[in-house]
């Protein structure tokens, strides 16, 4: 069957052709389709990956609607994931899309991963939910970028890429790194994060749902920054490769 490539040809023209074959060629799973997520995964689309898999078990809120790309006045009640799947088909009718919509639980994470994606990316903002996928994926050696806290935070400048253990100046990642080395995790997985430092007076306490106790304000841009970044993260490293 024939393959369309023409809506890639400015990819093409950017990368090269052995470099969009290593993309077509190539399964991504992100899971989160939240304000990161959902931009992570879009973009990750549009850069050619022929294989997907994306996972969320949450619908949309209206709170949703100031950052997240499936949140519309007229998509309240709907799942995250399906909107998603049908946006990323939208984009390529010939994507190899696996849509899964479930809550990360600690006993479906090995489940999960056992299609050995080539790239993982992390978008939950949730501890333990989050704590449990990266721990996972990391005993399994599968390349991985997570994504540490957005909420707070107004610079998307300060946006860096490093190791987790060189993450500063984020309460979310030092939580994150406090609970990774009780497993004897100390360095090997990369993030996205930022050193700016979040206000303090834009948290709210949440009702626990989903191992969420709190939560941030954010606005617009700072998550899709952070999804934006992750994203480069996994196509650069993909072509690499």
């Amino acid at each position: 069957m024939m393959v369309d490539t023409a809506w890639l040809s400015r990819t093409e023209l950017l990368i090269g052709k052995d470099a969009l074959n290593k993309l077509m060629n190539a399964h991504v799973l992100v899971v989160g389709m939240g304000g990161v997520g959902s931009f992570a995964a879009e973009f990750i689309c549009r850069s050619g990956v022929g294989e997907m898999t994306i996972i969320d078990g949450d619908v949309v809120d209206p709170s949703n609607r100031n950052r997240q790309l499936p949140a519309l006045a007229t998509t309240h009640g709907i799942s995250k994931a399906d909107l998603m799947g049908e946006r990323l088909m939208a984009i390529n009718p010939e994507l190899k899309l696996h849509v899964i919509k479930e809550f990360i639980m600690p006993g479906k994470v090995e489940a999960l991963l056992e299609s050995n994606p080539d790239y993982v990316v992390d978008a939950i903002d949730s501890i333990t939910p989050k704590l449990t996928f990266m721990k996972a994926a990391y005993a399994k050696g599968l390349k991985m970028v997570s994504s540490m806290g957005a909420g707070g935070k107004l610079d998307p400048t300060q946006l860096k890429v490093v190791d987790i253990s060189k993450t500063y100046m984020c309460p979310f990642a030092q939580q994150i790194r406090k609970e990774l080395k009780r497993s004897g995790i100390y360095k090997g997985i990369k993030v996205v994060f930022s050193p700016e430092e979040p206000d303090k007076d834009s948290i709210m306490l949440t009702d626990g749902s989903n191992f969420k106790k709190s939560a941030y304000g954010t606005m617009s841009y700072l998550p899709a920054t952070f999804g934006a970044v992750l994203s480069s993260v996994v196509i650069r490293e993909l072509m690499e490769g």
